[in-house]
């Protein structure tokens, strides 16, 4: 529960906020207006990243009951960052079959295969998740039409993979080497994926196209850089939401736990992808893309603060 409410509450404070503040008013009763900011403000809400936990255990605190924590809201948030998008992508009740056998086999089969987790069989286990999901989609699209066919994001197949697989740690010098090369590629390529903007005039560039967002005129740079920090601190502030729970712990602890969670994650990035195969775009894009830069650049930030608070509740020094 908390966990879900961790990855609602956000999405639900940037929705309203890119609803009630930043499209007209004719548009607050729009079906369509309201699936599209329901959409590009799930990309503008955070999710959790990984380097938290390499910097608790840089800090000896791997047993420590901040770490077990925040690993488990860690895989909820993501995980419930994936179903919550579901809504507002199917069209057809297939596709809610396939993620609901796809969940229980996960649970049914937690941690049940031993499978091998070097670089090289983690990039093949990618590339035929990959294969799978785009194939299903191509031989549904071939057999039922464009409209008929089958898209299951990636994320969620992949996360069930991994649900899976019984943990194995590899740590070696090769295995840091390839993981820090993918995960740079990953967002150079989030980064050169991500729509242009300035000097477009969206609602000509969509004018083809139904999107109440892309039609909305362009704002000054000064409006959006107002937008981007109000859209960052809502997002933010709704993820403190573990503070109110876990009373037993100290607020340190506690606080600790719900800056944790400010930290963009892969998941979040991938989200775009889907927000841009809608033809969504306009201010609201421009500020979704902006809040989630200006959020990695404070992730070092985010760190150390979580860093501070876990020495002052813990007494514990890095070696």
């Amino acid at each position: 529960f908390i966990a879900m409410a961790t990855a609602a509450v956000p999405w639900i404070f940037i929705t309203l906020y890119y609803m009630f503040v930043m499209l007209p008013s004719v548009y607050w009763g729009d079906a369509e207006a309201w699936k599209e900011n329901l959409l590009l403000s799930r990309f503008a809400a955070p999710t959790s990243a990984g380097i938290l936990f390499t910097m608790l255990a840089a800090l000896h605190l791997k047993s420590s009951w901040m770490y077990r924590k925040i690993q488990v809201l860690a895989i909820f948030d993501d995980l419930d960052t994936i179903l919550l998008m579901i809504p507002l992508q199917i069209e057809m009740f297939v596709v809610v079959a396939i993620v609901t056998l796809l969940l229980v086999a996960g649970w049914r089969k937690l941690g049940h295969y031993d499978l091998r987790q070097d670089w090289k069989s983690i990039l093949l286990y990618a590339v035929v998740v990959f294969a799978l999901t785009q194939g299903l989609y191509a031989l549904t699209a071939l057999l039922f039409g464009e409209s008929g066919g089958i898209h299951i994001e990636v994320l969620l197949p992949a996360f069930v993979l991994g649900m899976t697989m019984r943990h194995r740690h590899v740590d070696s010098a090769a295995e840091a080497r390839a993981s820090s090369f993918v995960s740079f590629l990953f967002m150079f390529l989030v980064g050169v994926s991500m729509p242009l903007f300035i000097g477009v005039q969206h609602a000509e560039a969509l004018s083809g196209h139904h999107s109440v967002t892309g039609l909305q005129p362009m704002m000054s740079w000064g409006t959006i850089a107002v937008h981007v920090l109000i859209v960052s601190l809502l997002s933010n502030l709704g993820k403190l939401f573990p503070v109110f729970f876990y009373r037993d712990r100290k607020l340190s602890e506690r606080l600790a736990l719900s800056i944790g969670m400010f930290t963009r994650g892969e998941v979040g990035a991938g989200v775009i992808f889907i927000a841009l195969g809608y033809n969504l775009g306009g201010p609201v894009l421009i500020v979704s893309v902006l809040t989630i830069v200006l959020n990695l650049i404070l992730t070092g930030g985010f760190v150390l603060l979580v860093k501070r608070l876990a020495l002052k509740a813990y007494g514990t020094q890095p070696s």
